[in-house]
């Protein structure tokens, strides 16, 4: 299963949501946030994008990464984005709905058993840059 492997003209497809606070889970995993940007779309809401780095260590064992965005405002009927690139290129996206408090979570496979060999494959390992999109609401009036 080759779903990892996004092609480059998929970047277009992939751009509208974020988050304020980034975790990734299991505790072996790592995340940090870099930066946070926020640009008017029009007079109602802005995308607000979050860049982060994650590193997945190569003697991990756990089989799920997370990746969560606390409690926020954020613009209804619009997807979170979460967006992976492992050295500038992209590796995986994903697509998840906020809950009532504007929270949410999207768990992801870090390892996988290959059924063909017995053997377990890393699917994530090292350091990956993490962009997550999200529309929010405006709190300022654009004039």
């Amino acid at each position: 299963m080759n779903e990892m492997n996004v092609k480059p003209n998929l970047l277009l497809i992939a751009s509208i949501m974020t988050v304020f606070g980034v975790l990734v889970i299991p505790a072996d995993i790592s995340a940090e946030v870099n930066q946070v940007t926020v640009t008017p779309i029009n007079e109602k809401v802005s995308l607000e994008k979050t860049i982060t780095t994650m590193n997945v260590p190569l003697d991990n064992k756990l089989p799920w990464g997370t990746v969560r965005g606390g409690a926020s405002d954020v613009a209804e009927r619009y997807p979170i984005i979460i967006q992976f690139y492992k050295g500038g290129d992209p590796v995986h996206f994903a697509q998840v709905d906020a809950k009532g408090d504007g929270s949410y979570e999207y768990k992801f496979r870090v390892r996988n058993l290959d059924s063909n060999t017995g053997e377990f494959v890393n699917v994530f390992e090292g350091d990956y840059t993490v962009k997550i999109y999200k529309v929010i609401p405006n709190t300022n009036d654009l004039t």
